[in-house]
């Protein structure tokens, strides 16, 4: 398959200083963001007897800030909006139902199942929810990104995803450090995809034009990630890092940090 240089690119538009990004498909705009986590502070104390406030109002005031501020038609998650592998407590799934109360009543929601979503389509009937190989809206496609995408979504123009909690570690002159989100974006290298036999059909990998990938940051700033730019680092999907080629880090205000694998 060769690429139509006439065909317009679909346009994924990070929101600056937010870990988010406006998709538009024909004439609906859609807010992404992957790897809410809500319920992240019970989880700490239960899992590990770490004793954090909850940040869930925090979470959930500027999740509708960048909703108000976007005036999109439609919220897309890319998995992990839930934090308990299995079915959520109480703090949990308190979280969840008061996030989705207030929330525009007009706004249509999307769930791409996450590996921490557990049985989150057995009891919120507020939401789509999807597998977490992933769906295509218009030629984008979505998926988490713990598991292979189906091949539709691999067929798309650009393939967006979360799972990873991309962050780079960041340092001065005098040896101080802070860790950042990130973004990565670049094109899919076919090699880890070409000898799976689901993907048998998907025309580009024998010859064609790689779709883009976008790996999001992670919504909840308290869930750490994959440091990118750190030696020695295992990346979290199946397919990264191998499956992205010249792949490049972006700061949340927009700050391009350049190849990932030169930082």
């Amino acid at each position: 398959m060769v690429a139509d240089p006439n065909r317009p690119t679909p346009a994924v538009e990070p929101v600056p200083d937010e870990p988010a990004a406006v998709a538009t498909v024909g004439d609906e705009r859609a807010l992404l963001v992957a790897d809410y986590h809500a319920g992240y502070e019970a989880g700490l104390r239960h899992e590990r007897g770490v004793d954090v406030p909850s940040r869930a109002p925090e979470r959930r005031d500027r999740l509708l800030a960048v909703l108000e501020r976007t005036g999109v038609d439609r919220l897309v998650v890319l998995g992990d909006l839930m934090h308990s592998i299995g079915d959520p407590g109480g703090a949990e799934r308190g979280e969840l139902e008061v996030l989705f109360d207030s929330l525009p009543s007009a706004l249509e929601t999307t769930v791409v199942k996450g590996n921490h979503d557990g049985g989150i389509a057995d009891w919120l009937a507020d939401a789509t929810i999807v597998p977490g190989d992933g769906t295509t809206l218009g030629s984008i496609g979505v998926c988490h990104g713990h598991t292979w995408p189906a091949p539709d979504v691999l067929e798309s123009d650009v393939l967006c995803l979360g799972h990873e909690h991309p962050c780079v570690r960041l340092e001065d002159e005098v040896g101080g450090s802070r860790v950042e989100p990130a973004w990565l974006r670049g094109r899919i290298d076919p090699e880890p995809f070409r000898d799976r036999p689901e993907y048998a059909d998907v025309d580009w990998l024998a010859d064609g034009d790689p779709p883009r990938l976008i790996v999001l940051p992670a919504f909840n700033d308290l869930v750490g990630g994959t440091w990118i730019n750190v030696p020695g680092q295992s990346f979290l999907s199946p397919f990264l890092p191998e499956g992205l080629t010249s792949g490049e880090a972006y700061l949340l205000d927009g700050t391009r940090l350049g190849p990932y694998r030169e930082l």
